[in-house]
């Protein structure tokens, strides 16, 4: 997300005062292809995703079980789609302009999957996962981490979409109405004006609950979740009347989960969707279960100036984090591989090889505009629409950009990552960069989302 809306994290930053939601050309060379610290892989005659040295030879995985290729260089190769190449030429010109480049204007480095129809048309990694130090500091060279194809980000508000996804998997259950008050579900729930707030309203941002809460300075985390539940309305706010970007909502929604599965988020995640889809690179708290090797080579950093220091492997959002790193509104960490099996999964009605994992007609309402003739009140964007699923994005320009459509849809995260899901095409795009590391206020990330979506949209038909 632009700077505006993080500028109510500022100080969280740097003492915790907390409330959070979930990029320019610098001249780098445009070759074309690959270049010396990027990773390519693609698709082989069995479906299997297999990686490319330079002299254009598989490699083995790096023995992590969806691991896709090792960092190589070398041109992008048969095996991917034709405009494999300028979709790594387009993020290798947001990269740091040379190796000792101290402020970049993009991010130091990115993964980008791109599925047609259920098939890998693109898996490239490009730049370095770690650059920088806490301080920041631009580190040796040989203290860097170069990104990989399976590295594992911080996927900030893409969070809401896996929330969303639980959530409405205990509709299909019959545990959850939709239209239900949130009250009939978390009794705690008593913040000022809240009691007219439905479950729905918590996915599509119309619930009027403010962007953050304020979870600092309390004794626990029984205290914090009390504090998150007791949130009021903003000043002025109609339930149900108007979009308002709001991670406390979604917050609430993850409670609910809680609440009726009788599981930890984190735990329902793996129970009901990581581990039915097979996703094993996703999760909450990566370092309590990624081995030493992995946590080394495949975890990306964040923020690296912040009061906690560097962060790798740790949630960058700041209310998350204080929270124990597990909430509904951020704090997962996955592949883009993985995220990209979730656009899948929706694009294909709610099933994944064969697994149902979310009933059809879920599936049509969630990707659905709930929000048809309400304002938006959004002041970092005064031209955004109010378009919104039940947890998802729709047809929004600034970070689709010519893929945008009534149908498409998808979402964002701060720290860097996005979802973009076009089913007129049968494409689905996980573009996963670092650009809080080292600092977020470098960059925006939108432009160069918007410029895969401008390429993809003319490459894909």
């Amino acid at each position: 997300m632009p700077v505006a809306r993080r500028t109510l994290l500022v100080a969280g930053l740097a003492a915790a005062t907390s409330a959070v939601t979930g990029c320019g050309d610098n001249g780098a060379p445009d070759s074309g292809v690959a270049g010396p610290g990027d990773a390519v892989t693609a698709t082989d005659a069995a479906g299997n995703r297999v990686g490319f040295g330079s002299a254009g030879k598989t490699t083995p995985p790096s023995g992590t079980p969806s691991a896709t290729a090792s960092p190589s260089g070398g041109a992008a190769p048969a095996g991917q789609a034709r405009y494999a190449q300028e979709v790594t030429a387009l993020l290798r010109r947001h990269l740091p302009a040379t190796p000792q480049t101290v402020q970049h204007k993009g991010f130091p480095g990115a993964v980008a999957v791109v599925l047609v129809d259920g098939k890998t048309a693109v898996h490239i990694a490009v730049g370095e996962a770690l650059r920088y130090g806490a301080g920041p500091k631009l580190l040796p060279a040989g203290q860097r981490v170069e990104m990989r194809p399976d590295s594992i980000f911080d996927l900030a508000s893409v969070t809401k979409v896996y929330t969303a996804i639980l959530l409405l998997q205990q509709v299909d259950k019959g545990r959850v109405e939709l239209g239900a008050p949130v009250r009939d579900y978390l009794p705690g729930f008593t913040g000022a004006g809240t009691e007219r707030i439905t479950v729905e309203m918590l996915l599509t941002h119309t619930s009027g609950l403010p962007v953050g809460a304020k979870v600092t300075g309390l004794a626990d985390n029984t205290a914090r979740w009390n504090a998150v539940l007791t949130t009021g309305l903003v000043s002025g706010a109609v339930p149900g009347t108007t979009f308002r970007y709001s991670s406390v909502g979604l917050m609430v929604a993850g409670k609910i989960v809680e609440k009726v599965t009788g599981q930890r988020l984190d735990q329902a995640l793996k129970s009901n969707l990581t581990g039915p889809l097979g996703l094993r690179d996703t999760g909450f708290n990566p370092n309590a279960w990624l081995s030493g090797s992995a946590k080394a080579t495949r975890l990306v950093a964040t923020d690296a100036r912040s009061s906690r220091g560097l962060l790798r492997g740790t949630v960058h959002d700041d209310v998350a984090n204080h929270l124990g790193g597990v909430a509904g509104h951020a704090g997962i960490f996955a592949t883009a591989g993985d995220l990209a099996v979730i656009g899948q999964m929706l694009l294909k009605g709610g099933t994944h090889q064969g697994r149902r994992i979310l009933a059809a007609t879920t599936v049509r309402r969630m990707l659905t505009n709930q929000n048809s003739g309400k304002p938006a009140i959004d002041p970092e964007r005064p031209n955004r629409t109010a378009a919104h699923g039940l947890g998802v994005v729709l047809n929004q320009s600034w970070f689709m950009g010519r893929l945008a459509s009534a149908r498409t849809f998808g979402h964002t995260g701060f720290a860097g990552p996005s979802l973009v899901v076009d089913p007129a095409r049968k494409l689905v795009v996980a573009l996963l960069t670092n650009r809080a590391h080292p600092n977020w206020s470098w960059s925006n990330p939108d432009p160069v989302r918007a410029s895969l979506g401008d390429l993809l949209a003319k490459a894909v038909n």
